[in-house]
């Protein structure tokens, strides 16, 4: 299928196609983007991420206001989707949180500015070290995943003289959204405390004895690109039905439960269409007041964790065409391979989910029929497919300019230097003018950490 043409999913709400044909992404033209800043490079939105960040903001406020007979909303910006101190600076000024799940994603949101506050810290495998730099910036909350972390937490909590904040990750076995490895709530996986089990209440219990820690919650996240809501009411009665037998066991009702992120975008615009910040917020906090009246229990502070439908459709990848050919294929029909300037390890989700993308001829106007044609990457590798099978016009030949949309979430999170290729700048574009927020690896940078 041809790619659709901007002013609509999956492209960022500022890209434009001009008379010449060639895109502009905030009134910038990309062949001025491709001639400041070479490709392979990822090209931010920079209005479009702050309005996608604010209609979440606005949504959750709006939904969950206690005139509305509810406790309130946060909305974490899930920073593994990408963070960037720019990004994370961004997200917080439009009235989001961050989410972090390494120390790493922890000291950019830090030298951000982001309050310890308003910062979450994740992950299935914590470090000492991670959690002594939460506890010591105060943040708001660690996401406990196991059981033997709240014994390391507590330990670490008191040797800082500190009660770290604590919620507890419950796998609620409502599975929702993609592919098989991206899917974090089956029981089968690396995520969470089963709710079946019990091994949730016994993290509860266990956490409730050691007054180095503060239960404020529990967490469930269910998977990730999802289109349809359904799951999350599924998933919030389940965990608002522990919270409820807590409370009636213990006399501790918890204040907090969030009830995580995964909300799907469109990558090709033929692939669904997105919930809205509008809808998500109201299917929530309905599914929310719903169980709480049934459980007779008040109603919880909720909190989510949008990234990729905050950052995904903000960001286009910009690549420059190299060879061109056509390819026999055993049916009879023929194929055309265009090989770009980058592939997987700037992109790796279509190798590893065999997640499906498109693209647009970027600089210029064509005439010519369209083709079905496979963009690949320049790897030593037969499965680096940046886009499986897209129309291109017939005359597409090296030196054009290809846009991929929608990679904002992932791309520059998930790329690698295989074949010892530097990783691409990330460019926010905004008024006309590009600036680098994450410049451009060099070779000089990888030789530099070979030592030997």
């Amino acid at each position: 299928m041809p790619a659709p043409e901007p002013g609509g999913e999956p492209w960022s709400t500022t890209v434009r196609r001009g008379p010449d044909g060639a895109l502009a992404v905030a009134g910038l033209d990309v062949r001025d983007i491709a001639r400041q800043h070479g490709t392979p490079a990822y090209v931010v939105d920079e209005a479009d991420l702050r309005g996608r960040a604010r209609a979440f903001a606005e949504a959750f406020a709006a939904a969950f206001a206690p005139e509305a007979g509810m406790a309130g909303a946060d909305v974490y910006y899930a920073g593994k989707a990408f963070l960037s101190v720019a990004v994370a600076r961004w997200v917080h000024e439009e009235g989001l949180r961050v989410d972090t799940a390494t120390g790493g994603e922890l000291a950019v949101a830090i030298r951000a500015g982001v309050p310890g506050a308003a910062i979450g810290l994740h992950g299935n495998n914590k470090s000492d070290a991670e959690i002594t730099a939460a506890l010591e910036h105060g943040v708001g909350r660690i996401v406990v995943d196991s059981l033997p972390e709240i014994d390391q937490v507590a330990a670490v909590a008191a040797r800082l003289g500190v009660v770290a904040p604590v919620m507890v990750r419950v796998t609620t076995g409502v599975h929702a959204g993609g592919h098989e490895f991206i899917a974090t709530a089956h029981e089968d996986q690396k995520f969470g405390l089963s709710l079946t089990s019990g091994a949730a209440a016994k993290a509860v219990e266990t956490i409730l004895a050691r007054p180095e820690l503060d239960l404020i919650g529990l967490h469930s996240h269910i998977g990730s690109q999802i289109l349809d809501l359904a799951g999350f009411e599924v998933a919030a009665r389940a965990v608002l039905g522990l919270r409820a037998d807590v409370a009636a066991r213990s006399g501790h009702l918890m204040p907090e439960v969030d009830l995580g992120g995964g909300y799907g975008i469109s990558y090709t615009g033929h692939d669904g269409v997105p919930p809205t910040p509008e809808q998500i917020a109201t299917t929530l906090a309905g599914a929310v007041r719903r169980a709480c009246t049934d459980l007779g229990t008040d109603v919880p502070r909720i909190s989510v964790e949008p990234g990729r439908s905050i950052v995904g459709p903000s960001a286009l990848t910009l690549y420059t065409v190299g060879t061109v050919k056509d390819v026999a294929l055993d049916d009879g029909g023929r194929r055309t391979y265009v090989s770009v300037d980058g592939g997987m390890s700037d992109n790796i989700r279509p190798a590893l989910y065999q997640a499906e993308y498109t693209a647009a001829l970027a600089s210029r106007a064509s005439d010519a029929e369209a083709v079905t044609a496979r963009v690949v990457g320049k790897h030593c590798e037969s499965g680096d497919i940046v886009v499986h099978g897209v129309a291109l016009p017939a005359d597409v030949r090296a030196g054009d300019l290809l846009a991929v949309p929608a990679t904002g979430a992932y791309g520059r999170s998930m790329a690698s230097n295989y074949n010892m290729v530097p990783r691409p700048p990330v460019l926010a574009v905004r008024d006309g003018q590009a600036r680098v927020l994450v410049r451009r690896e060099t070779v000089e940078d990888l030789l530099a950490l070979d030592e030997g």
